[in-house]
């Protein structure tokens, strides 16, 4: 590490980030690169992320090393003018997908989300940004507020004319599907009928974040988590206010409203007390976690950070009995935010005990949040999911996501095996309905499927 770095002026702007143990912060954490190069390496045949988008693309400037290098260049003036808005900086910067795999699986810890982030950050602080960074950095703000239409959505975002248009308007690709509002969001049937109804006694308590994505558009994958926990003698509890992670406004680069938002998401967590913080959404754990912790960096987040578990580390550590998931092949592809801030060998473990056959992919799925979303990412996109999850797809055929979750898929006593794809991140599933016939199922689905657990209407 160097500890006197060639520094011609500083750039300017307070830093959004906190960057601990940098000695001159942001300028000082883009040289932790040291060009290594494991960035360039086939990590996903051995299960590893870093670099998707150099995996797909296999152009060193699309490596997290070549990225480094970029911005090591603007941060000492020797190549590039020492300015955030660089042309070179954002070029460079513009297909890295955010995966944070680079953080943890790079020997340097180079993490380049954070410092993708703080760029963008920086470069449109106080002027007007992409259409695209208010269109899906404000996404879960947008869908509270479309909640009581959402019936009408719905049914006008199947209408062709009108689709592509507002398509066209958001910054979003064409060929990406929209997606559907659940007709009951998971607060609206908490509130009025599960948190209700009469319960046996239970042996601890977990607080479910209820995220999002999954509140608007997949509860049903929240309530199976409440049906699973609840099999498993753990009494659940929901925050009363409505809280969010703001993973998409910080992947937009737009910190400040990230920090004011993360800020009362962490205080309404702190505030009910020391038991373990469960969700079946690993980019918005993985935000709790890691992200808040550079954000708003105060102690609360620290005391948030610690009591964040993924289902599956929870469900290990009380000794949880399992379903007897024998009949079950699982193709997986994990979430790249897991991955890197959680590890899968909880995953790992819990479906090997519970009898499920697995196969575990490396790579990222290509989606990445807002990333395969945006228009000039689909090609990349659909590069990077045929690293290693298409071809493992085509390779199993159609998997029987519907059918694992209503049962109709399970033949037992023929001996046939239920195929499920595995992706407990909604980028993941959201990737593989748009680019194959299988749909995704989550953890909380297949072991409450697994039960023959049906959540309490």
């Amino acid at each position: 590490r160097l500890t006197q770095l060639p520094l011609r002026q500083e750039l300017p702007g307070t830093l959004a980030m906190a960057y601990e143990g940098e000695s001159a912060g942001f300028a000082s954490a883009v040289h932790r690169c040291t060009g290594v190069g494991k960035c360039r390496a086939d990590s996903a045949a051995g299960g590893g992320i870093m670099c998707p988008s150099y995996q797909a693309t296999r152009d060193e400037r699309h490596s997290t090393r070549g990225r480094a290098r970029v911005l090591q260049e603007m941060v000492s003036g020797d190549l590039l003018e020492p300015r955030w808005d660089s042309p070179e900086v954002h070029e460079a910067l513009d297909l890295c997908l955010s995966c944070k795999a680079c953080g943890t699986e790079c020997p340097t810890g180079t993490d380049m989300s954070t410092y993708k982030a703080e760029v963008l950050h920086q470069t449109y602080k106080g002027k007007l940004r992409p259409m695209k960074h208010y269109s899906l950095g404000f996404l879960p703000q947008l869908a509270r507020l479309v909640t009581p239409v959402a019936p009408v959505l719905n049914k006008v975002s199947g209408l062709p004319g009108l689709t592509t248009l507002a398509k066209k308007m958001a910054g979003i690709d064409g060929r990406r599907s929209i997606p559907q509002f659940a007709s009951t969001t998971f607060r609206k049937w908490w509130t009025t009928t599960a948190e209700a109804a009469p319960r046996s006694r239970a042996n601890a308590e977990v607080v479910l974040f209820a995220d999002s994505w999954s509140n608007h558009f997949a509860p049903r994958i929240l309530a199976a988590a409440v049906a699973v926990l609840e099999q498993a003698g753990v009494h659940v509890r929901v925050v009363d206010q409505t809280v969010c992670c703001g993973l998409p406004l910080i992947s937009t680069g737009q910190l400040d409203a990230a920090k004011a938002n993360l800020s009362e998401t962490i205080t309404a967590l702190d505030a009910t007390g020391d038991v373990p913080i469960i969700g079946v959404e690993p980019s918005c754990l993985a935000t709790l976690k890691d992200d808040s912790l550079k954000l708003v960096a105060d102690e609360a987040s620290h005391r948030v950070a610690v009591r964040v578990q993924t289902l599956a580390q929870y469900l290990l550590s009380i000794g949880a009995e399992l379903p007897d998931l024998s009949g079950v092949e699982a193709l997986v592809q994990p979430h790249c935010h897991q991955s890197a801030i959680f590890g899968n060998a909880a995953d790992k473990e819990l479906l090997a005990r519970a009898g499920a056959s697995t196969e575990f992919l490396g790579g990222c799925c290509g989606l990445a949040g807002n990333f395969g979303v945006e228009e000039g990412h689909y090609e990349t996109s659909v590069a990077v999911a045929e690293v290693a999850l298409l071809p493992a797809l085509r390779k199993r055929g159609r998997a029987a996501g519907v059918e694992a979750r209503t049962g109709s898929g399970a033949v037992a006593d023929s001996g046939e095996r239920l195929q499920v794809v595995l992706a407990d991140g909604y980028s993941c599933r959201t990737q593989i309905t748009d680019l194959s016939n299988a749909e995704g199922v989550s953890l909380a689905e297949i072991l409450a499927w697994g039960w023959g657990l049906e959540p309490r209407r």
